[in-house]
């Protein structure tokens, strides 16, 4: 696997990270922050901010940000981490696709599409550099991270619900197979190129990440994939 893929498929396992703005109050420092987001299907980083927080203001000013993204915190020198160095756009947040995507993976967001002072920006990736072990990293181009456009995009909606209606027992074996978490139920909240993302309902509410062997472009390899894990998981 090329460390391109293997950032890419990194990225859509991951759904928040430490947000980096140019300072307009203070010149030349930078402003790190908190930032929870979700993947358009081209792989780029979608945010839902306020006006008036501080990192906003600094993007209004130079829309030049980083965003650092990585996996467990027991040790994070040894684990993989991705920097993105992106520029921020100000998004539609009523485009009704990436709205739905959105609301599944952050559903507790849902309040402040309805204040005027929240609004979309879409991370473009211009350069971004993948760690994912010692002595493995690279830096790679941001129109290598970019995925193409795919049917999926469109169909990804009806895919969920069609996962979620029909074969809510399959996404429990799926759990249980390749996550060892026996959930007392599960929905599918996203699936894209490299893979799908279920809540799984335990004690508490988890999201799991489920890769797929090769990547998938529309619903009907969408389909040949899920019932390929799904034998996998009764043999």
């Amino acid at each position: 696997m090329s460390l391109t893929l293997e950032a890419q498929r990194f990225l859509f396992s991951t759904h928040s990270g430490i947000l980096s703005t140019h300072s307009a109050k203070f010149t030349g420092y930078p402003f790190g922050s908190v930032a929870p987001f979700v993947l358009n299907h081209q792989g780029m980083p979608t945010i839902l901010i306020s006006s008036i927080a501080e990192h906003t203001k600094n993007i209004s000013h130079n829309a030049h940000v980083s965003l650092l993204v990585f996996a467990g915190a027991e040790d994070l020198q040894a684990n993989a981490r991705l920097t993105l160095l992106a520029k921020a756009e100000q998004t539609d947040k009523q485009n009704p696709l990436m709205r739905e995507r959105y609301l599944r993976y952050l559903p507790q967001a849902e309040q402040y599409f309805d204040m005027h002072d929240f609004t979309f920006y879409t991370l473009y990736i211009t350069q971004a550099r993948y760690i994912a072990g010692f002595g493995k990293m690279g830096w790679m181009h941001g129109t290598d991270m970019q995925l193409p456009t795919h049917p999926l995009m469109i169909e990804e909606q009806s895919i969920i619900e069609h996962m979620n209606h029909d074969h809510a027992h399959n996404l429990l074996a799926y759990c249980q197979h390749y996550h060892d978490v026996h959930a007392n139920s599960a929905e599918m909240i996203g699936i894209d190129t490299f893979g799908f993302d279920v809540r799984a309902h335990t004690k508490t509410a988890q999201r799991l990440r489920f890769d797929f062997e090769t990547p998938i472009t529309n619903a009907e390899e969408a389909r040949t994939a899920l019932v390929a894990m799904a034998k996998a998981c009764r043999t």
